[in-house]
């Protein structure tokens, strides 16, 4: 039995050494300084910014930047001036958002863990929660969305990014070796079931991040099932280079939920069902 948290840990922590990837590059100085004058913006998705109005007044607000270490989105709300828990299940991606706090003074707090698990918290913690697309790393998503919903405050906002599930219908690898597309996956998809043994093992020896699809009755469903309001959409592309499905669809989408005001617990069981 693979230990789904353990691996990708230590994947994240590999990928983000290494520096290559777009997500793990702490930001500058000056784009602190930036989000300390009011200039700033955030992506959920790989290209667009996040509405603005999906954030409201970040002032003194209890923020958590859930899954989104590495220096970029945490260090910039704090500047903004929301109080700032950076909660991420990889060691190393947390030390880059210690890094831009230490150089530029901002005040984070840093915990260590699992997305589907924010036991730690008390329930209504946070008036706001910052999730870019990251939860295709975690095998079930619905604990992600009831954890998010208890330790929200009543009022408080889910901004959420997450991959379209449709993607996970082909095999990236072959496409980007320049074969013809074709749909080689059931969905929704796991790299530990879709994958032939050997592929997996392969996958596993090199250190790289294990996926999972989910459906969208899971990932919108899932949202409206532990009580959230959606009250915002929009569908976001990636770039050809980067993902050679690209220019048939977009790759991703990203959500604005509400907890209504009032609401303190998860709604009656037979409303989740």
């Amino acid at each position: 039995m693979i230990d789904i948290v353990s691996h990708n840990r230590a994947a994240w922590d590999q990928q983000s050494s290494e520096g290559q990837s777009p997500w793990v590059r702490p930001v500058s100085a000056s784009i602190i300084e930036a989000a300390r004058q009011g200039n700033w913006s955030l992506i959920l998705t790989p290209n667009k910014p996040v509405p603005a109005a999906w954030f409201g007044d970040l002032a003194g607000r209890d923020v958590l930047a859930l899954a989104s270490g590495g220096g970029q989105q945490a260090p910039v709300l704090a500047a903004a001036g929301a109080v700032v828990t950076s909660f991420d299940n990889s060691p190393v991606q947390l030390a880059k958002d210690r890094q831009v706090a230490d150089r530029d003074n901002l005040e984070i707090r840093i915990e260590l863990g699992d997305m589907a698990d924010l036991s730690r918290f008390k329930d209504s913690s946070f008036d706001l929660i910052f999730h870019p697309v990251s939860n295709l790393y975690a095998q079930d998503i619905k604990p992600v969305w009831q954890e998010c919903f208890r330790v929200l405050r009543p009022g408080g906002r889910l901004l959420a990014g997450f991959m379209n599930p449709s993607i996970f219908l082909f095999d990236l690898d072959n496409i980007e070796a320049g074969e013809p597309l074709r749909v080689a996956f059931a969905l929704p998809y796991s790299d530990t079931e879709g994958l032939a043994e050997a592929d997996l093992q392969t996958r596993i020896a090199a250190n790289e991040g294990l996926e999972f699809s989910h459906t969208l009755t899971d990932q919108i469903g899932g949202q409206l099932a532990a009580g959230f309001q959606l009250t915002g959409f929009y569908e976001d592309g990636w770039d050809d280079a980067s993902l050679a499905l690209n220019r048939y669809m977009d790759s991703s989408m990203a959500t604005l939920a509400i907890k209504p005001l009032g609401n303190t617990r998860f709604p009656p069981q037979a409303a989740q069902s």
